[in-house]
């Protein structure tokens, strides 16, 4: 993401040009932080170079050029919804197979660029919940099955959650709600579920702190101690052999601090009843069910002082 200044520098476009293409004529919709400020996306900058060419080189209006771009992203949409037949489950199924196919064979500039095209089509969520994560799903099962290497798996595991975290900063956060702590014990290698729902809160205003997968016990008690505004812990797991010991992590540090609440997730829980945590399905089921989880439970939560 990149600030007003920055895209001025880029582009050789003064900011009161930018501004007026904004609000005058909806050129890009560029997000914005919790004090306002501006932030563009790499597919902002790509419009917006391609708008200055269109003014400049080809001498033709902003307003004309705003609706070539719309009408070649209407057009783009059309033709890759019409190469997988039509319907857009299929539109999704050629891009995963086609994104799969380019990191299975390391062609990491292909297989970003093709993420970038999603993105472009479909948003994030989109992208995440039924492109992304499916292809996770299915590397992790071909290197079980031995039809994948260690190493494609730990490269198209990487690249994908590198995308993640280029989201987490791009929305601005809500002083007033409890903040999150969001980790994978120690042993546990499997973050994609967590790391999306942990996206979900960012985007709703939750500041998380996000120590990712196999996070040891070791100074979580004395970070509790230094970040008293953490309000809900939620952790995930694969396996149901790390149940008991996840179950005992959270016994020592729900004697520590009593008032924090606990949210557990992942195939570790599916079957099994947690003890320290009265919401062990939100994290297992759609987004639909988080977000109403997140209107009648989370934001009633209190702020551990």
């Amino acid at each position: 993401m990149y600030s007003i200044k920055q895209v001025v520098e880029m582009l050789d476009i003064p900011s009161v040009t930018l501004r007026a293409w904004e609000s005058r004529y909806k050129a890009v919709i560029p997000e914005r932080t919790e004090s306002g400020y501006r932030l563009y996306s790499q597919e902002n900058i790509e419009d917006l170079r391609w708008l200055k060419e269109q003014t400049e080189k080809q001498g033709i209006s902003i307003s004309h050029a705003v609706r070539l771009l719309r009408a070649s992203k209407e057009k783009q949409l059309e033709e890759h919804t019409a190469m997988a037949g039509g319907m857009p489950g299929d539109a999704f199924e050629k891009m995963k197979n086609q994104i799969y196919t380019a990191m299975l064979e390391f062609q990491g500039e292909r297989a970003n660029a093709l993420i970038d095209f999603g993105f472009s089509l479909y948003g994030y969520e989109a992208m995440f919940h039924q492109v992304l994560v499916p292809i996770l799903v299915r590397v992790g099962d071909a290197w079980e099955a031995g039809l994948a290497t260690v190493a494609q798996e730990h490269y198209m595991t990487q690249m994908i959650s590198n995308r993640f975290y280029q989201f987490f900063h791009v929305f601005p956060v809500q002083a007033h709600f409890p903040k999150v702590l969001a980790f994978c014990p120690s042993g546990e290698h499997h973050q994609i579920g967590l790391l999306l729902f942990a996206l979900f809160l960012r985007k709703n205003g939750v500041e998380v702190i996000y120590l990712g997968a196999n996070t040891p016990e070791e100074g979580i008690i004395e970070m509790l101690n230094k970040q008293s505004r953490v309000g809900l812990v939620c952790l995930s797991v694969t396996g149901n052999e790390r149940v008991a010991a996840t179950e005992d992590l959270m016994g020592r540090l729900k004697k520590a601090f009593p008032n924090l609440q606990f949210l557990v997730g992942g195939k570790g829980y599916e079957e099994v009843a947690p003890q320290f945590s009265e919401a062990r399905y939100v994290m297992n089921e759609s987004p639909e069910h988080w977000q109403v989880w997140f209107q009648e439970v989370f934001m009633k939560l209190e702020i551990r002082h």
